[in-house]
Order: C-alpha cells, then structure tokens, then sequence
C-alpha cells in the first residue's frame, strides 16, 4: 500500500509538526513507498510546516574524504597498488556531486528547481524554501556541523529535526552540541575538492564527530518530554525542537561522555 499527501499530512499533523523551518531525515524504504515518489512527502511537509517554511536535508560525500568510516570500509584489506588506484579515483567536491548514504528524499530535494546547497566538501546540506540563501551562506571548511554551518544557524532560528524512520543516531543537531562542551575532542580531516577542474586535498582540524552515544542521550531527552513521537506512513517518527535537544545534549555530554585515553 502506497503513502498519498493527504495521509502524510494528517500523520504530520498528528505528530504535533508545527509551522516553521525544518531539517529532515528519511528513511523512504521504512516509510512506504509514497505515491508519485518523494516530492509527495516534500509537498506534504510544505502543507503542513507552511508556505514560510525552508525544508532542509543532510546532502554529505563522504566519499571523497580519507579520514571517513566509508573510506575505511571500502579500503580494508587493499594491497598498495590497489589502494593507490581508488585513492587516484576519487571525487573531488563540487556542489553537483551527488550525496552518499543520506538516501532518495534527500538526494530528490537536491536535485529540486531552486534548491540551495552549502560548500562544505564532506557535510553540505541542501534547503528548499524561503530561507534557503540565509541558513546556506556559511558552512566554514573546519566547522562540519557546527556554529558556522548550516546547523547552528537553524538552531539560531529555531527550526524543529524531524527524523522519519530512523532515530537519535541521524540527529544531526546533537553534533552541534559536541563542539560546545567544554575541551571537546578535535582531530584531523582529509578530503578532496574540486577546483576549476583539479582535485586538490584539503587538511583541517575539526570537532571529533560520534554519534555512538546519540542513541543514550535522545533516550533521555525522551524522558523529560522535549521530544514528540508518532507514526508517518508505516514507520516511526521522532519529532524534536533543535534548541531543547542541543542545549539539553550539551549537559548530558559534559556530565556522560568519557571516552577512553586509547579511543580512536
């Protein structure tokens, strides 16, 4: 049985959606097939969040980073000529570069007439709405996820993160609220950008990125009722206000978060 925009609708509604801006996570495979493909979703969520509303979605390459879990995945167990030959093959970012793993939704916003995307070689997101220029204009090389990126001005604006079929792991706003813990944990990334036609490698230092304990921590935003859950289509749906969740995240990781001397 196929979604249709006004059974979304209703099961937005319902979920306590409210008008206003948005980043969104999508599992379509979870969510049921909508009828007539994404943009029944994306129009569904329009009807609802309002005509002022700017849709946002995670549009990440991983894929052209040395210092990524895909990388090391696709890389392990490669011998030096191997390796050497999908190193000489990768991308370098351009804004037409297609996302990696952030699924059909957010790959079809991308590709939407009008959309903005943000320069960030290995985080970009892309927006649809009203505010699209304003919420991409800044997304610094060594802030993925942080105050100067398309994150912390949604925070700013208090935009809600509505997560469709997948949960606390995919909040992209509790990685915001990594860098603003005291003495948070940096390293060292590597990616490819695309300029003017030459792949060029770029280091830089940013926050240390793990969403291993998300899952801990929006269980218990969860309990002091900042959050909303419902049904959309045949899946979960977890609703969240990103200022209550980051500021709430913020506390947790500076009194739970103890990794070890010897993590990587």
């Amino acid at each position: 049985m196929r979604t249709d925009r006004a059974s979304l609708a209703a099961d937005l509604r319902a979920l306590g959606l409210p008008a206003g801006d948005l980043v969104v996570h999508v599992s379509l495979r979870r969510l049921g097939p909508p009828r007539d493909g994404p943009q029944v979703l994306l129009d569904a969520l329009r009807e609802v969040a309002g005509p002022g509303a700017t849709i946002v979605v995670p549009t990440h390459t991983a894929h052209n980073s040395t210092t990524s879990p895909v990388f090391r995945e696709a890389t392990r167990g490669l011998d030096g000529p191997r390796l050497a030959a999908y190193l000489d093959a990768m991308p370098g970012f351009t804004p037409s570069m297609a996302s990696t793993g952030m699924g059909a939704f957010a790959e079809h916003v991308r590709l939407a007439p009008g959309t903005v995307r943000s320069g960030h070689p290995q985080t970009s997101f892309a927006a649809a709405g009203p505010r699209a220029e304003e919420f991409m204009a800044v997304h610094d090389l060594d802030c993925h996820l942080g105050e100067r990126s398309p994150v912390g001005a949604l925070y700013r604006a208090g935009a809600h993160e509505l997560m469709i079929g997948c949960g606390w792991e995919r909040c992209t706003g509790l990685h915001l609220a990594e860098g603003r813990v005291p003495r948070p944990r940096r390293k060292t990334y590597t990616c490819f950008v695309d300029r003017d036609g030459k792949r060029v490698t770029e280091h830089f230092l940013g926050i240390d990125h793990d969403d291993r304990d998300f899952a801990e921590l929006g269980a218990a935003f969860d309990r002091t009722g900042g959050s909303r859950r419902g049904r959309i289509g045949r899946t979960e749906a977890l609703l969240t206000p990103l200022r209550g969740a980051v500021d709430f995240a913020v506390r947790w990781l500076t009194e739970n978060r103890r990794w070890r001397e010897d993590d990587p």
